[in-house]
């Protein structure tokens, strides 16, 4: 029977990435969105990707609609064996003293909290059908302090915390937990901090070893691979994956 896999924030970036990897390794693969309006357009893109994948609306602020969707997806596929918890957001580039407290907040509810939730809410599904997967985005902003950015590096922190306490916490329950630190990857959320004129790409380059950004499909494949069988013996682990940064 193939496996199931969720995978929060799938419809841009890194998520769709990691979702186009895990169809076409032949799981069942579920992304979400906030944005409702999105099924139609997000599917056929998939589509012509010869990936087939269900959607379900989420805004992974809400426990009870994070519950839900985990529900739906058991009650579809027959279990639950991972979840990606990709969702993520990063505001209010600047220093700490010019940052508005607000954007902190939202930070935290969807970094943390939403991280928080699938974690919780899968676990408790994974338990009843004998285990499962799962991977957390964390990124080198939850491994080091970058300029500008601390409310996200606080948000990050805490997903490498939740990462490892939850990983002590099953693993003789044969649920591994592990995340990624990305690097700087071409994505959304980079593209919105070079707009605000925060960094630009000759700078952010320069940061890495490698002198170039990430492609989405580099961390998907860590993804994919921190999910799967190929190491059983691997939990509490925060895999770099950023051009050489952390190796300075």
């Amino acid at each position: 029977m193939a496996k199931t896999v969720i995978i929060t924030g799938g419809t841009t970036g890194i998520g769709k990435a990691t979702a186009l990897h895990f169809a076409k390794n032949g799981y069942n693969v579920v992304i979400t969105s906030r944005n409702a309006n999105k099924e139609t357009d997000v599917l056929e893109e998939f589509k012509k990707e010869d990936a087939e994948v269900t959607f379900f609306p989420l805004d992974v602020t809400q426990e009870e609609q994070v519950k839900n969707v985990i529900d739906k997806t058991v009650e579809k596929f027959g279990k639950l064996d991972s979840i990606v918890n990709n969702s993520g957001v990063s505001l209010g580039n600047a220093l700490l003293a010019d940052t508005e407290s607000d954007e902190l907040k939202q930070m935290l509810e969807t970094n943390v909290m939403g991280v928080y939730y699938g974690m919780k809410h899968a676990i408790n599904a994974m338990l009843k059908t004998g285990g499962g997967t799962i991977v957390n985005l964390a990124s080198i902003a939850g491994l080091n302090g970058l300029v500008s950015t601390a409310q996200y590096n606080a948000s990050k922190h805490a997903v490498v915390g939740l990462t490892k306490g939850g990983a002590l916490d099953y693993a003789t329950k044969n649920i591994r937990i592990n995340a990624v630190a990305p690097g700087a990857i071409k994505t959304d959320i980079l593209k919105n901090a070079i707009a605000s004129g925060t960094y630009d790409v000759s700078g952010i380059e320069a940061l890495h070893p490698m002198k170039r950004l990430g492609e989405p499909e580099d961390i998907a494949k860590g993804i994919f691979f921190l999910a799967s069988d190929e190491n059983p013996f691997m939990t509490g682990t925060v895999l770099s994956i950023d051009g050489g940064y952390n190796a300075k």
